[in-house]
Parts: C-alpha cells; structure tokens; sequence
C-alpha cells in the first residue's frame, strides 16, 4: 500500500531508525484447555501472522506475545489436586493456524481502524487514507463487496 498510496511520510517528528522499529504487544487467548507448554508454542506462531503482513521485526523492536487459557479454571484454586484437560499436542495445528490468522486479521483491523494521532514531543502518525486504501484495493481486485 505505501508505494501505491502517495503523500506525506505515515511519521514526522521520529527518527527513521525510530519510526522503523516499533514495538507491538500481541496477546492471545483462548478456551482451549492447552498446558503451559502448549501456551508458549501458540506464542510463537504469532511471528508467522505478523510476517503475513509484512512486518519483519526490526532490530529495534521490543515485541511482545503472550498466550493464556481460561479452560481449567479450577487448576488456579489453592489447596487441593485438580484434574487438568489438555488437548493432544498432536491436534494444535488448527489452533496455530488460528493463531496465525486471527493475528493477522487483529492487525489489518488496527491498521485500518486508526486515525491520525500525535504523541508525545509532537510525534505524528498518520492513519491509512480510507478513500485511497479503497482506490488501490479495487486495482487490484482485492475490494470485497
């Protein structure tokens, strides 16, 4: 979109090391009853959704993921032994494929939900144009109806 849409820089006021090497906190929850273990590979796989959209993490990046269950609520309550449900390492592949598009999916909704804001010491970003992201969406057959 950036090449296709003209105009000002999306960042004034930021150093370009600075507004090339943003941060994002990416959290992901789920019932799914899913053990620590299981919690910290769905973690990961949500590079895979920011790289579908062209996100390459940049060296200044301080990126965060999390992931957390609320299946087996009662495994938090003290003072008793509880039995836990887990799904089979063997069956989360559906749930990495989700994590990876809902991801995707978060951030394309970010991106287009934004408006201009500025921040602190009069750092601007500048929303995406709705018009014009609709003008190239629509050169490229990619405009759902």
């Amino acid at each position: 979109m950036g090449r296709e849409i003209p105009g000002k820089e999306p960042y004034t006021g930021l150093s370009s090391e600075l507004a090339e090497g943003g941060s994002i906190i990416v959290v992901v929850a789920t019932n799914a009853p899913l053990l620590p273990h299981q919690l910290k590979r769905i973690a990961r796989r949500v590079t895979l959704g920011l790289g579908r959209t062209g996100a390459v993490g940049g060296n200044g990046s301080g990126d965060l993921f999390i992931a957390f269950s609320t299946a087996n609520a009662a495994a938090s309550q003290p003072g008793h032994a509880t039995d836990l449900k887990m799904v089979p390492n063997e069956s989360l592949d559906a749930l990495f494929a989700a994590t990876v598009q809902a991801t995707e999916e978060a951030i394309v909704n970010a991106m287009v939900a934004a408006t201009d804001m500025t921040g602190v010491d009069d750092h601007e970003v500048r929303a995406l144009p709705h018009d014009q992201l609709r003008a190239v969406l629509a050169k490229y057959n990619r405009l759902a109806h």
